[in-house]
This record gives C-alpha cells, structure tokens and sequence, in this order.
C-alpha cells in the first residue's frame, strides 16, 4: 500500500509555487516562472537551510524507514488479516461487517495526519512517535486475545489506526526538514518501509500462525515493532525550532470552488476508494479461487513488492514529465491490470502474480504522487489548508470503500467480479477527474502539456 506525503507538518515552507510546470531539478536552469534568485529548488530560502544529505540527515531517513515499517507497514497487510479473521473469530459475520474493521483502522491513520501535522510543528516528533509507538504496538499484544466483534473494532481498528497516524505522519515530515531538491527521492526511500513490512508480516503471520497459534504470532509482530519503533524514537528529528503555534488544520470548502481543486480532490477519493479494495481482500480471493494456501498467503507480500519501486521511481521522474502526467500514466497502467489482467485471469496462478506485481507498482505511485498534485496547485503559505480540505474528504472513502465492497461481494454470491468491476470503475472516473483537474489548472488539454 502505498502512503500520502502528508506535509501538513512544516508545509509552509515546503511545498511547490503554484502551476509550477516539470523541470530537471539537477539543470541550473530555473524553473518556469520562476528566476534563479526565486527558484523552489534552492537549497536555501529565506527561513531554512536544508542539508540535502550527511549522516544526520540519512539517519533521520532511516529512522522513518523504521516507523513506517512498524506502522503503516501493517496497513499493508489488512489481507492477511482479514482472510483469518474471515475463517475463525469472525466466521459468523458478513464481509460488509468485517470490512468496517479495515476501514476505521485506515480512516484514522489518514484522517488523523491533518492534526497531527500542526502538532508536530509545536512540539516536534518525540511526543508524537512515543506514544503512536505504544499505542500500535499494543495492537499486536492485545489482538490475539480477542473474540467479540467490537474486541477487533477498538483494538485493530481504533488502537491501531490512531498509533499509525501518529507514527508515520511525522516520518514523513521530518524527512522534509532535511530534503528539499531530493526530498522525492529521500521520501519514497522513507516510504519503502511501509511496503517492505508488507512483505515481512504477511509472511511471517503464514509461517508462524500453523505453529504457534496466532496470538503468539501476533505477540512476535508486536516485538519486531517495539525494535523497529526504537529505532524510529531515536533517529527521527526535527530540523527546524517549534513554532509554538499550531496553524489551522481545518478544512476550507469554499476553495472546492476553484475547477482544478475540485477535480483533483474527486480524483484522490476515486483513488482512496479502490486502492484498500485489492490490499483487503486479495488473499481470500486467491483462496476463493482455487489457489494454494500458500500462494494465497504470499500474493500480498508479492504485491508489495512491486510497491517498494512504485513508490520512489514515478516520483522522481514526475519532476520532469510533469506530476498530473505522471500521476495521470500510472493510473492508466492501473485501470488496464485490473480489467486486463485481474478480472479475466485472476483464477490462473500466473495471471495474478502479474497483477499483484504490477498493481503494486502503479497504486504505489497513485498515492505517493497525489500530495505533491494538491501542493503544485496552491501557494506555498496556503498548502496546510488545501491539504486539510482535500484529505478531510478523502478519508470518508478510506471509511466508506472496503465495507462497500463486502456488501458487493455478499450481494454476488461470493464472487469477487463485482468487486474487481467496483476498483477498476473508481480508477476509471479518478482518470478522468485528474485529465480535467490538469486541464484546468495548465489551461491547456493536449497530451503533450507539461503539468
């Protein structure tokens, strides 16, 4: 699964200058617009000197690496989970009820970064990272003791969901204090974490559940998080002093006024929509279908693995084709490998080994890139509350998509097309918000527009 930039921590002096267009960051040459006296990739503005590299820097980079493995690395693995919980605690509830866990758990970590980023300005990232800490990794040491629907509610879903919010949303953020002319690269190395703990823990919860039941297995994941997060407490700092003044992270309607903003927002919560669809439900398709238990089991940490790439390599070319363009190719790459390949061929072994891996790669850039598009259309100083407003929304369909899906999937019988056609729609109208949302904002709508 692949995480959002959420900069709403220090936005003010990180984002991009509106309708900048895509330039080489490595050229001397300044960016559209822009003089090189004003230019946004300056290592120097007039408040903050960015490093751009050296030990403290990169063991900042590490650090989040480690909270993101901990933290939303278990976002990345809702699969697993919910294909077990399916089976044998909550075998006597529909996957419309089930869903509900999934989707309180993801609507907190991501509606909980617009508050937790003026937070981290005024006090930085130990009191934020400490307790999300101990809050997640009590959601491993709790979950295997429970039995009651409303257990798995509270625990996974509310314990788990505020103690990721409050991890990985200063990750993120402390990586921007360090980086500015790589921060894409430095992020999406900061992000990978997230998706190489999908890969670890569904694995591990294969291996070890068989052996020693799956509170013990739990219990285990919970450890590896403690390390991880110890790590994550130590290394992850800030580089610029407290404010002292959190700015205001709510949201502003009225800007859903202007066509680009709007579009972009439709956008965003098409893609929200479908993207925890496939990342829920995936391995209990591939035992609906026929295939190996195992393979079942290993096809989310497969997909994951195309996310480790997804989320570093279309980020650092969007500098250069433009981030709509870029945003606007992976979503494309997306509607074709899930009509393509995951709703003709999904039954064969091949056929959805293919599709994890390439879903992976192209959701993964879905996600990462979507901040930098709402940045791109806003003043730097103004960049919190757009991003308020937009992911305020956005986490309804965090909330709202995986239990829709369970009730396509009951409605079906149990088949898996209707949920399958349910993705590939939201991606279908996500494309077309993003074309109309580049449309407006470059005030120009052919293929070759730079935006």
């Amino acid at each position: 699964m692949e995480v959002p930039d959420l900069r709403s921590a220090s936005t003010t002096q990180f984002q991009p200058a509106p309708n900048e267009k895509s330039w080489d960051p490595d050229s001397a040459e300044s960016p559209p617009g822009e003089t090189p006296q004003d230019s946004g990739s300056s290592e120097i503005d007039d408040e903050h000197i960015y490093p751009e590299g050296g030990v403290r820097a990169w063991l900042v980079v590490f650090g989040s690496w480690c909270g993101m493995f901990a933290s939303l690395g278990i976002a990345n693995t809702l699969a697993s989970f919910e294909a077990y919980f399916s089976r044998n605690q909550l075998a006597s509830y529909s996957p419309g009820q089930i869903g509900w866990i999934f989707s309180i758990y993801a609507f907190l970590s991501f509606a909980g970064g617009i508050y937790i980023g003026p937070l981290f300005d005024v006090y930085g990232p130990f009191w934020l990272v400490f307790p999300g800490s101990v809050l997640a990794v009590l959601d491993m040491f709790l979950l295997g003791v429970c039995t009651e629907y409303w257990h798995f509610i509270i625990v996974f879903g509310v314990l788990g969901g505020l103690g990721t919010a409050l991890v990985f949303t200063p990750s993120i953020a402390a990586v921007s204090h360090f980086f500015h002319r790589r921060r894409g690269n430095a992020t999406g190395i900061a992000a990978g974490g997230a998706a190489f703990g999908g890969i670890v823990y569904p694995l591990l919860l294969q291996s070890l559940i068989p052996k020693i039941g799956f509170a013990w297995a739990t219990r285990i994941l919970g450890f590896i998080m403690l390390f991880l997060s110890i790590i994550a407490i130590l290394l992850i700092k800030a580089n610029i002093q407290p404010s002292h003044k959190a700015t205001s992270p709510h949201p502003d309607i009225k800007i859903l006024r202007q066509p680009a903003f709007l579009m972009t927002v439709i956008g965003c919560f098409l893609l929200e929509w479908a993207l925890f669809v496939p990342l829920t439900y995936i391995t209990s398709y591939a035992l609906k279908e026929g295939h190996a238990e195992a393979f079942s089991y290993q096809i989310l940490p497969i997909l994951c693995a195309g996310s480790v790439f997804g989320r570093w390599l279309p980020g650092l070319y969007s500098d250069r084709i433009g981030r709509y363009n870029c945003s606007l190719l992976m979503i494309i790459l997306t509607i074709v490998c899930v009509f393509g390949i995951w709703l003709p061929f999904g039954s064969n072994t091949a056929g959805l080994a293919i599709f994890a891996v390439i879903f992976g790669f192209a959701s993964g850039s879905n996600i990462s890139l979507t901040p930098v598009c709402v940045g791109q259309l806003c003043e730097t100083k103004d960049y919190g509350r757009y991003y308020a407003t937009c992911y305020t929304i956005v986490s309804i369909g965090c909330l709202t998509g995986v239990p829709i899906a369970g009730e396509i999937l009951e409605r079906c019988g149990g088949e898996y097309w209707g949920l399958i056609v349910f993705t590939g729609a939201c991606y279908v109208g996500a494309f077309g918000a993003f074309y109309m949302a580049r449309g407006f904002a470059a005030r120009g709508w052919g293929i070759w527009v730079k935006y």
